[in-house]
């Protein structure tokens, strides 16, 4: 996992300035690590098929939608020098939105470790942060990153979104391994 981390050029960039990120209980997690490691493992560019950095934060103190939205400005600010936009969220304040964006309503999440336990796959449900050490959350563990494999999250997403996502890898990653819907995985408990 080191070797991913330090070799990538957006994960290590991010990292290594991670102080500046000042949010509470702040984490890079999701799709920019699970395919970072498939450009490795494919031989691709390390920037292939990779949209966005996910920086997400735990602040339940502070629910609004204008200290999201300053986090955000501030963020993108301090990264606008990367190839890949930088998306910022409170993990907090998710389940004030989730019903509008995709349907159905959700508790709200406990823990940042909670939220990324609803990550829509295994293989992104990971959090990285560099404090004296790197940490790493993964709910999942880390067989499904560090395989490739791409399995399915049950907890909240539907078959038919992970089938539109699925599509999207395949033609990015050809040769990634793709479980089907059957054998999805759900998050853990939660009293992670």
């Amino acid at each position: 996992m080191s070797g991913l981390v330090a070799g990538h050029p957006v994960i290590a960039n991010i990292l290594r300035r991670w102080d500046e990120i000042a949010l509470p209980d702040a984490c890079l997690t999701g799709s920019i690590i699970a395919q970072a490691r498939w450009n490795e493992v494919f031989g691709f560019d390390p920037h292939h098929g990779i949209a966005d950095a996910d920086i997400v934060y735990f602040d339940p103190g502070d629910l609004s939608d204008e200290a999201e939205k300053r986090a955000e400005l501030r963020i993108e600010a301090l990264f606008g020098d990367l190839p890949v936009r930088v998306d910022v969220k409170n993990q907090a304040r998710v389940h004030l939105w989730y019903a509008a964006k995709f349907g159905h309503a959700i508790d709200a999440y406990r823990s940042l470790a909670d939220a990324i336990g609803t990550y829509p796959t295994t293989a992104a449900a990971v959090g990285l942060r560099q404090r004296a050490k790197l940490e790493i959350i993964a709910p999942f563990g880390l067989a499904d990153l560090l395989h490739p494999r791409v399995r399915a999250n049950a907890t909240q997403i539907t078959e038919a979104y992970f089938a539109k996502k699925v599509a999207r890898w395949q033609r990015y990653w050809p040769d990634l391994e793709i479980l089907s819907w059957s054998e999805a995985a759900s998050r853990p408990s939660r009293t992670i």
